[in-house]
């Protein structure tokens, strides 16, 4: 017999069935917080250091959140003694440069490449890939040469010339996009009369922007956290980028871990506004790039 409640349920045939708790999810949860840990923890630290004065950042812990959360002076000190403002414009003068020069250098080499004939052509596509083998600091002798006799050494030039000279990894890139943009666009274009770099100009290039955002990501990261370079070829501390003027602040610094954190946030704050403005179009550039 059925109660008048029973009866007027609604009878849909599934059962509810509670989530269990397995080994295998456990085990990705907990994997994914000790990631998340171990990238943010540091962060943290050098956050509430920055903010301490000096008695306060050598008698308390790391993770000891600070007495004044508005305490502002060992970024201005970062600042102005560290010399972080010429810092960030020669580190932007440089990255500008390089990016954009490695845009237009990869991607009309990949364009000759894959669009022409040429004697040799797998002989050069060959010598690309022993390129990227050769470890760079086994040519740095002789690459430091170049860079002396062309007058570049302790200029913006010489990083700026060694950026644009040895990325291989752009050509790549752009050798698959290219790759899959149809030749008949090319051939309808030279119907019309277009010339080579026409058809690169109005067609090729517009259709690269996920190789262009791609490209730009990955050299941008590079040049922005480059030590090896700038620190060798500019030793002057007014060519000083964000990573060898905060090497720098181990003199005058050394025993002042406030300040030094607070360089630190300092370098470490335009990355993050970039990443945060623009991770829309980082995560559809790697995603393109990675399904051609």
């Amino acid at each position: 017999m059925t109660t008048p409640d029973t009866a007027a349920a609604p009878r849909t045939g599934r059962i509810r069935r509670t989530p269990r708790i397995t080994a295998g999810g456990t085990a990705k949860y907990l994997s994914l917080v000790i990631a998340s840990a171990i990238v943010l923890v540091p962060m943290v630290v050098i956050l509430f250091t920055s903010l301490k004065d000096g008695t306060e950042a050598q008698t308390t812990g790391p993770l000891t959140p600070p007495d004044n959360w508005l305490n502002l002076g060992n970024y201005l000190t970062a600042f102005d003694e560290g010399r972080m403002l010429q810092a960030f414009l020669n580190t932007t003068v440089i990255l500008v440069v390089s990016t954009a020069g490695t845009v237009l250098i990869g991607s009309m080499t990949a364009y000759a490449v894959d669009r022409f004939e040429f004697r040799l052509k797998k002989l050069v596509m060959g010598l690309f890939l022993v390129a990227t083998l050769v470890p760079g600091v086994t040519t740095q002798v002789a690459t430091f040469q170049i860079v002396n006799d062309l007058g570049a050494f302790n200029t913006r030039w010489a990083p700026i010339l060694l950026y644009l000279g040895t990325d291989i990894v752009s050509i790549y890139v752009f050798l698959q996009f290219i790759r899959s943009i149809p030749v008949s666009l090319d051939e309808a274009a030279r119907l019309d009369g277009a010339n080579s770099f026409t058809v690169y100009r109005r067609i090729i290039l517009p259709m690269l922007k996920p190789a262009i955002a791609t490209v730009v990501i990955i050299k941008g990261i590079t040049v922005y956290n480059d030590f090896y370079i700038p620190f060798l070829y500019m030793p002057d501390s007014e060519l000083g980028t964000v990573s060898t003027s905060l090497f720098r602040f181990k003199g005058p610094f050394g025993a002042h871990w406030e300040t030094i954190s607070a360089g630190t946030v300092l370098v470490i704050l335009p990355t993050l506004v970039v990443f945060l403005a623009l991770q829309r179009f980082i995560y559809s550039g790697f995603a393109a790039g990675s399904t051609k």
